[in-house]
């Protein structure tokens, strides 16, 4: 097998796939000696298709990126078509001469038959049919026509990009359409828009947040501790429509900087305010910066040094938990650092019961208390936990 024979195979074969520009350059090599009756595991044919790859990809006619993807240039899908164009009148050629040829024969056998008054007749048909042909007669390498086909190509290039930026913005237009706000979707019946969200990292913000959510997000409520302004890793979110909403709670699971995202359905109660006035919704007098704890996160201020310890104290916040977590883990963790734990409380969520990823614990003496504080920042179930007094 000769390269002059697989070059060509894998031009035309990335041209007939569906992109038509490009194809996996795995799926492309089974295709191309597929269709040249080779053995797609053979080393040897596999190394020739590599070195023909690697000749186009020289001549500039294809790319091989580092993805893995086979593209074919733009220089030679305008030769292929071309190509292309030019068999395609041939053929065509040829059948209309042989048409003519056939019409020809059967013009002479009626003539035979019917006389010198049919054969002016059948002279006449001949003479407009010679007039069709040279109307019809393809342009020749050189006309005008051919030296325009690239400018076509490229024109009708433009044309696409044009088309398809039009029908992305008609489809946008129709998202944001008011009226297609709350419609029943495909995993969204009952067309809600409003969102839980929790096990969020503490380094989440409003921009990192909406790019994960597929840039749909219209506002977000952080849920801080009312009084602290700590973040407990959860927020309420509305998205553009209904629509969007399915496409996020389909992500649930997926990891955000790490940590699988919980992402619920919330309708909003009868009476909420929803969705607010502000696009960001912060709780907490420290929450947002504006008290000194914000931090530009999301309304809270994550694993930092500890606060000042009060006179006496046993009891200790605790944050950034895992899911997984219950009384025997934590028992474990403090008692690492010889401290007893008395008691533990954890905290969730009213609207949806589900755990905030915080708690407290309680000691059996300030001594011990300050032992848990030391593993402030420490992982715990593989997250860095956060403690304040």
């Amino acid at each position: 097998m000769r390269d002059e024979t697989i070059a060509p195979t894998i031009i035309s074969t990335i041209i007939g796939s569906p992109s038509g520009k490009s194809m996996p350059v795995k799926e492309l090599r089974k295709a191309v000696l597929l269709s040249l009756q080779l053995d797609t595991d053979d080393k040897s044919s596999k190394k020739l298709f590599k070195k023909c790859v690697q000749a186009l990809e020289a001549d500039g006619r294809v790319k091989l990126g580092a993805d893995g993807i086979v593209k074919l240039s733009k220089s030679a899908r305008k030769e292929a078509a071309k190509g292309s164009k030019k068999k395609g009148k041939k053929d065509k050629k040829k059948k209309r001469k042989k048409s003519d040829a056939d019409e020809s024969n059967a013009y002479d056998d009626s003539d035979k038959k019917s006389g010198k008054k049919q054969k002016s007749e059948h002279a006449q048909n001949n003479v407009n049919g010679d007039d069709d042909n040279d109307d019809d007669e393809p342009p020749m390498e050189g006309d005008a026509d051919n030296d325009d086909y690239g400018d076509d190509v490229e024109e009708d290039e433009a044309a696409d990009q044009d088309g398809a930026a039009t029908n992305k913005d008609d489809n946008n237009a129709e998202e944001d359409d008011p009226a297609n706000k709350n419609k029943s979707v495909k995993g969204n019946p009952t067309g809600v828009t409003r969102l839980f969200l929790g096990n969020l990292p503490f380094a989440v913000d409003e921009s990192s947040l909406n790019d994960f959510l597929g840039g749909y997000m219209t506002h977000v409520k952080w849920i801080t501790d009312k009084e602290t302004g700590r973040f407990y890793g959860s927020a309420f979110v509305e998205m553009r429509n209904s629509k969007d909403a399915a496409g996020a709670v389909a992500k649930a699971g997926t990891e955000l900087m790490g940590r699988p995202i919980k992402i619920n359905f919330a309708e909003a109660r009868s009476g909420d305010i929803w969705p607010p006035k502000q696009r960001v919704i912060t709780g907490g007098k420290q929450a947002g910066g504006g008290g000194g704890g914000g931090g530009g996160q999301a309304g809270g201020y994550g694993t930092k040094a500890m606060s000042e310890k009060p006179e006496g104290c046993t009891k200790l916040f605790i944050g950034n938990l895992s899911y997984d977590i219950d009384d025997d883990a934590i028992t474990k963790f403090f008692a690492n650092v010889d401290a007893e734990l008395k008691a533990v409380r954890w905290l969730h969520h009213k609207d949806s019961g589900d755990f905030k990823g915080v708690g407290f614990v309680e000691f059996w003496n300030t001594e011990a208390c300050e032992k848990g504080a030391t593993l402030n920042g420490k992982n715990l179930l593989g997250r860095p936990i956060r403690i304040d007094w």
